[in-house]
């Protein structure tokens, strides 16, 4: 019997074998490339924090400078009071989860801590998560051994305006907190994104023209975050 290909049936079975047929072909790409793209994942969170202690690394070599530069043997998980959390693989914890999942209520949340060592002095490494304009923004700082002093940061975001917020990235914006205090004789010190240009007076950084939300929500981020690991470092002292 031929088929009346002018005919709504024909059609309507052509239009659902072409669904399948494709729906199939994306599942099919995409659990394929899944392995792939936790990997990446994977090898981008061991860049970020590497940054942070300012040792520049590829996806190529990544990995091994990792290895050699942080101490995953004294890393820990804190919970919300900054006490540690036995069980839990600070490298495991994804903080972007933890921020924002709702059935993850703020007392429940976990706070990673990565220990660093760099030309023999350890360097604690915090990682945040916070909001910008746009979309999600991130980041790590590293303090030095004195638990106050911050060495180097990094941050960036997902989808902030090129040339606006999306210069939370950039080396003039995260180069103005090492050297900052996030804490005196315990006790913690707030660091400010101001627009006055006062950037360089202790306990303030120049925020970026234009990208004024975004700047705050770094502010933000370190301000809620760094609280969590100052009880930690408190209880060290």
């Amino acid at each position: 019997m031929a088929i009346n290909k002018d005919g709504n049936t024909y059609t309507f079975i052509f239009a659902v074998s072409m669904v399948v047929v494709v729906g199939a072909g994306l599942a099919f790409v995409y659990e394929s490339l899944k392995g792939k793209q936790a990997e990446n994942q994977r090898v981008k969170k061991m860049m970020n924090i590497l940054g942070a202690v300012n040792v520049e690394s590829t996806r190529q070599d990544a990995e091994a400078k990792y290895a050699e530069y942080i101490k995953t043997d004294q890393c820990v998980v804190l919970s919300s009071e900054g006490v540690p959390i036995e069980g839990v693989e600070a490298f495991d914890v994804d903080i972007m989860v933890e921020f924002k999942d709702k059935n993850i209520a703020v007392k429940d949340r976990k706070y990673p801590l990565f220990v660093a060592e760099i030309d023999g002095e350890i360097k604690y490494v915090i990682p945040m998560v916070g909001s910008g304009l746009w979309g999600p923004i991130w980041g790590n700082i590293s303090v030095a051994v004195d638990k106050e002093t911050i060495f180097g940061a990094r941050f960036d975001h997902k989808g902030e305006t090129p040339g606006l917020g999306a210069e939370i990235k950039m080396n003039f914006f995260y180069d103005q907190y090492a050297g900052e205090k996030i804490s005196e004789g315990g006790k913690y010190k707030k660091i400010s994104v101001v627009k006055d240009g006062s950037g360089p007076d202790p306990g303030k950084v120049n925020g970026i023209t234009g990208g004024t939300i975004t700047s705050k929500g770094v502010e933000e981020m370190m301000d809620r975050t760094v609280q969590v690991y100052l009880n930690y470092f408190n209880s060290l002292n």
